[in-house]
């Protein structure tokens, strides 16, 4: 499985309520069920317009699928080469 950050141009998400968050997640675990083993879902972080969601996929047609079955679209889809942190460093 490779790594991807998906960022997902959604107007106003950071005004949604944890209610309309929930159920965007559970949209998105329905499309996933469908998908799975094929792709799997870490976690998002939610700004102003967008969301970065960090998954592991068997490659970049398997998130382009979970976006169309899900209707949540995957503006720009990056494969993860490698992770750096602070005790790269040592």
């Amino acid at each position: 499985m490779n790594k991807y950050v998906i960022e997902r141009e959604i107007p106003t998400i950071g005004k949604m309520s944890e209610a309309e968050l929930g159920g965007a997640a559970k949209t998105s675990n329905a499309a996933l069920a469908q998908l799975a083993p094929k792709v799997q879902w870490q976690h998002s972080y939610v700004t102003a317009e967008k969301t970065f969601c960090i998954y592991l996929a068997e490659d970049e047609a398997a998130i382009h699928k979970h976006a169309e079955l899900s209707g949540i679209p995957a503006s720009v889809i990056t494969k993860v080469t490698g992770i750096i942190d602070p005790t790269t460093a040592r």
